[in-house]
């Protein structure tokens, strides 16, 4: 059985770890209440670019818009060259699941198109792959926090590089979805190119254009100017959102962390004053038991 200063010395070091893990807890709360309101700041501009493009497929009808950024109304064109894969994840660990259900969803990408180039934001993502012997084609050297447009603006104007000259089919992002706020979800999108339907189906609700809308020089070019915009916006929001998830996935494991230091002291504290007790009580029994010792030696020497 330990001693009580061994328990001690126990107790100690659960205290110490705790002010850790509640300092840090108190740190996630903090970047997460900022980098929620900097999603707020910055949604409007991407759900009204969204819309301003729904409103050009209702103004065109069934028109046909030749842009490379959509696929053709029949369908999706053959695949012959190979995809690209954008995983954000953190920078560091203690954040529980975070980082194991992203790369999850890139690791399932892999398995259905094993030639698909990584491309990675976030130090956690770059040590897996490189320790598994994955290739990573282009890791983003600078740190997962704290992102900002011009970093989204850089990671998008490299992937549209290789899309716009033909060296990419498709373009994904692996990131973590904030969803309602408390729950989030690690997600597999496809960025490029769209389907139509995904902004004509959404725009069923809407009323009809009516007023006429005259496109300068076309509405390919109209498109072909906003849509690089709207891949910038929307890894902006995937990063954002990334960001959310890991600082409320940190909490919660700091949270748990202290509540399991709790515990854990309570418990270290009960077994320290039942071998502080069961000391006393021995060093009492000791004390009775010389001092009957010492009586009896005087009645043998009164005798």
């Amino acid at each position: 059985m330990a001693g009580t200063k061994e328990i001690k010395d126990h107790i100690d070091s659960v205290q110490e770890t705790k002010k850790i893990t509640s300092a840090m807890y108190l740190i996630a709360s903090t970047k997460l209440r900022r980098a929620r309101q900097e999603l707020d700041n910055t949604r409007p501009y991407f759900e009204a670019l969204r819309r301003e493009i729904k409103r050009i497929f209702r103004t065109v009808g069934g028109e046909v818009v030749d842009s490379p950024y959509f696929y053709p109304l029949e369908g999706e064109a053959p695949l012959d060259k190979p995809n690209a894969c954008l995983v954000i994840t953190a920078d560091k660990g203690l954040a529980g699941a975070y980082n194991q259900n992203a790369i999850k969803e890139a690791l399932k990408l892999l398995d259905t198109h094993p030639d698909t180039k990584l491309y990675v934001v976030g130090e956690y993502g770059r040590r897996f792959f490189a320790s598994h012997g994955i290739p990573i084609e282009h890791s983003f050297l600078y740190t997962a926090q704290n992102p900002t447009m011009a970093r989204a603006r850089e990671i998008s104007a490299l992937l549209l590089d290789g899309f716009e000259n033909d060296r990419l089919d498709k373009i994904y992002v692996v990131y973590t979805d904030m969803g309602n706020g408390m729950d989030f979800q690690a997600r597999c999108t496809r960025v490029l190119p769209f389907h139509r339907t995904h902004f004509a189906d959404s725009a069923r609700i809407e009323p009809p254009v009516t007023t006429p809308v005259e496109f300068l020089p076309s509405v390919q070019a109209v498109l072909d100017s906003m849509m690089p915009s709207y891949v910038s916006g929307f890894i902006y929001s995937a990063l954002i959102d990334s960001f959310c998830c890991e600082q409320q996935a940190r909490m919660t494991a700091m949270d748990s962390a202290n509540q399991n230091a709790e515990k854990l002291l309570g418990e270290l504290s009960l077994e320290f004053n039942r071998v502080r007790q069961s000391a006393i009580t021995q060093e009492i029994t000791e004390v009775s038991a010389g001092a009957r010792a010492q009586r009896k030696k005087h009645q043998k020497e009164g005798c």
